[in-house]
């Protein structure tokens, strides 16, 4: 019995730390689904503009919690989370303030009218810039500190369940975030994208407070690496050729899988209307995660992290496939939905699964190829997958919108637009491509690594 309640028994700053995490991926990721719709509607850039901006934000925000983390273990986990709630909090309601004093440089007259029409031809929207710093700042802070914070705060008799109860939070606050998206679209329309900032500041704030007057650790001493040490872990990365192959491999499905936030919001509500929830679609794949993840780990137990990353790899293409289908399907509702709308959740439902093939097992294999004794430092650098897939995979989305499903807005009249986006679907046999190509790379990869390690094991 003793045991058992030990398994529950986290300190105070644990529960705080996990409570304020599950507030900073509500600001995040309500935020996030929608950043290119508020770079472009909003600000008024252009979708490879838009894209390119997101994407780059995205993808320093997978490079910087390594380096982040050093800071921390110099600086104190408290007074970090402190400095990363500040920044965040500025960040988000910069995001809310930034439109409305910029108005007037957006700002047409038609007849007696004057009209925002966002800030297309003006330079002044590139302010968003050191707006988006403070939180891509703030937020390397909380990537790396809350998953520490979870680990000083427990012990090996319940250091499994701290996880998952961090897991847990993530995914809520996940959930909760990108849900809160489709009732403010509705009610406020684009208004609604702004006040959405508004929303996530508060979340930050909430952290920041719970953090001044409820988070006290006894756990100070420092286990992290010097900036030093964690650039040669990184060159040491780098020099590494079987791991930067393996890199660039999932780079492609990673690419495909960004896309559930560079190409899906503008897409499904271009061609299925502002009627259309991405925000909540997006929620399919952290659902199809959870539910999926245990029992595909279980199925795959007694084989290699190579070959279950491979059958993730496979089913990627089937998931683009799914989701260029829903325009080549005429409008007759399925199910009461617009057919590009319910064939992008069929999509999603393989991404999702994908990941559960793809994710836990790649940790795995790439945390095996590191020294003995740096298996934490290499993990550090095992997003770097991200990083590269979040700036190309962006950039190409802004560049097929722009190409095949342009903006409604930009042109006279629907029937201009119809003719413009008749081949919209043809963004995702891009991605499908991509998928195809990773996948087979993968296979290749694996048969090479396979022959290396036998020969290397004869001599």
């Amino acid at each position: 019995m003793q045991a058992k309640n030990q398994g529950w028994n986290f300190s105070k700053a644990f529960w705080v730390a996990n409570g304020v995490e599950l507030l900073e991926r509500a600001a995040y990721y309500g935020v996030f689904i929608v950043i290119t719709l508020y770079l472009s509607r909003i600000l008024g850039f252009s979708d490879t503009q838009g894209a390119t901006v997101a994407g780059i934000f995205s993808g320093i925000l997978y490079l910087l919690p390594t380096f982040a983390g050093a800071l921390s273990d110099k600086i104190g986990f408290r007074n970090a989370m402190l400095l990363a709630f500040s920044l965040l909090t500025l960040g988000y309601l910069g995001l809310a303030i930034l439109p409305t004093f910029l108005e007037d440089a957006g700002l047409v007259q038609y007849g007696q009218e004057t009209v925002f029409t966002g800030l297309r031809g003006s330079s002044y929207k590139f302010l968003i810039v050191p707006v988006m710093a403070l939180i891509i700042i703030g937020g390397s802070f909380i990537k790396s500190v809350i998953s520490a914070t979870v680990a000083k705060e427990t012990t090996e008799a319940n250091r499994a369940r701290g996880f998952s109860i961090f897991y847990g939070m993530v995914n809520i606050g996940a959930f909760s975030g990108k849900t809160i998206v489709k009732p403010l679209r509705v009610a406020m329309g684009d208004e609604g994208l702004i006040n959405l900032n508004y929303f996530s500041a508060t979340m930050t704030l909430l952290a920041l407070v719970a953090i001044f007057f409820f988070y006290k650790s006894e756990k100070r001493e420092g286990e992290g690496k010097s900036f030093g040490e964690i650039w040669q872990g990184f060159i040491k990365v780098l020099g590494n050729t079987r791991l930067i192959v393996l890199i660039l491999i999932v780079t492609g499905f990673w690419m495909v899988q960004h896309q559930l936030y560079a190409t899906m919001p503008k897409y499904v509500l271009r061609l299925a209307g502002e009627g259309a929830s991405p925000s909540w679609y997006a929620n399919v794949n952290p659902l199809v995660v959870v539910l999926t993840v245990g029992f595909i780990s279980q199925l795959m137990r007694h084989k290699t992290a190579l070959q279950s990353m491979i059958v993730g790899m496979f089913i990627m293409p089937i998931s683009a496939m799914c989701m260029a289908s829903g325009n080549m399907m005429g409008s007759d509702l399925i199910l009461g939905m617009h057919p590009v709308a319910f064939m992008m959740i069929v999509g999603i439902v393989f991404q999702g699964t994908a990941e559960a093939f793809i994710s836990p097992r790649f940790l795995e294999y790439f945390s095996k190829q590191a020294p003995k004794g740096e298996e934490g430092l290499y993990l550090g650098f095992s997003h770097l997958h991200s990083f590269i897939s979040s700036i190309l995979g962006f950039g190409l989305s802004g560049y097929l919108l722009e190409k095949y499903c342009p903006d409604p807005r930009l042109f006279d009249t629907h029937e201009a637009w119809e003719v413009a986006a008749s081949n919209a679907h043809y963004i995702w046999f891009y991605f499908l491509a991509i998928a195809t190509v990773s996948a087979i790379a993968l296979v290749i990869f694996g048969n090479v690594v396979k022959k290396m390690d036998a020969k290397k094991a004869l001599q």
